[in-house]
């Protein structure tokens, strides 16, 4: 280690204790993961054609984000919070009747 960048480690170690420092990549409350939202970075999402749907809840099965979920008529929607727009729940539809489009702004 060079000087320079072992005074500034050695100032850093000083300054601050191992216990004041934040928890970090850590989950530190079962159940926080409903409180991201992490679809917002997506560029193409899920569009279900209800006509071709027959219910059967494939694409529930096969989301690897438990975005998916049932209407009440029973049809099956992705919750847009959440889906990143991978398209395994259009690949895996039997009907074909999830259609990937691009994302708006």
């Amino acid at each position: 280690m060079n000087k320079e960048r072992e005074e500034k480690v050695s100032t850093i170690r000083q300054d601050l204790s191992w216990q004041e420092l934040e928890v970090g990549a850590v989950i530190t409350t079962p159940g926080n993961s409903d409180e991201y939202k992490t679809g917002d970075w997506r560029s193409i999402r899920p569009v279900v054609d209800t006509k071709k749907c027959i219910k059967c809840g494939t694409c529930y099965i096969f989301c690897p984000d438990a975005a998916i979920y049932e209407t009440d008529e029973g049809f099956f929607e992705a919750n847009l919070f959440y889906c990143k727009g991978c398209g395994i729940c259009a690949t895996e539809c039997p009907t074909q009747a999830i259609e990937m489009v691009e994302e708006e702004e």
